[in-house]
């Protein structure tokens, strides 16, 4: 992960950070995010969602979903992205009633959305829990373009 700066993350390409993720340790991992970029990371991979939304494969959907990525100084932060008329936008506070919500782990968290974790999986393990509309969350990867590790 020597090669990777967390400063620079908003300009790098989703496939090369996919790639950091996959051959970085998990403490190395950790410590990017315990470190002063976590929250700029977190926003950055978030603000991405709509730009990589599929509307193509949304169909009629419309939903709120909402993250929590467990950790930080904070304990955890939140982000809600609501689907809906065949787009998708981060909503800038995660008041609405969500279809989904999601939590995780920070490394679970960067592993899922770079292809470097299997969502299925880490749900039987407990890394994923998962409330609310569970054919929503089986189809949430095939409605994003995400990178694979």
């Amino acid at each position: 992960m020597s090669d990777f700066d967390p400063a620079n993350f908003a300009s790098a390409d989703p496939a090369q950070f996919a790639s950091y993720v996959k051959s970085a340790s998990k403490s190395d991992l950790d410590a990017m995010l315990e470190g002063p970029h976590r929250k700029a990371i977190l926003d950055e991979i978030f603000g991405r969602f709509p730009k990589q939304f599929r509307a193509d494969r949304a169909g009629s959907t419309n939903a709120v979903i909402h993250w929590t990525v467990t950790g930080g100084p904070s304990g955890g932060d939140k982000y809600e992205l609501v689907i809906a008329d065949g787009g998708c936008t981060l909503s800038s506070s995660a008041d609405a009633e969500p279809k989904l919500a999601v939590t995780t782990g920070g490394v679970d968290f960067l592993q899922l959305v770079t292809g470097n974790a299997n969502p299925m999986m880490m749900a039987m393990t407990g890394k994923l829990k998962i409330k609310g509309d569970m054919g929503l969350a089986a189809n949430l990867a095939n409605l994003f373009d995400l990178p694979k590790g």
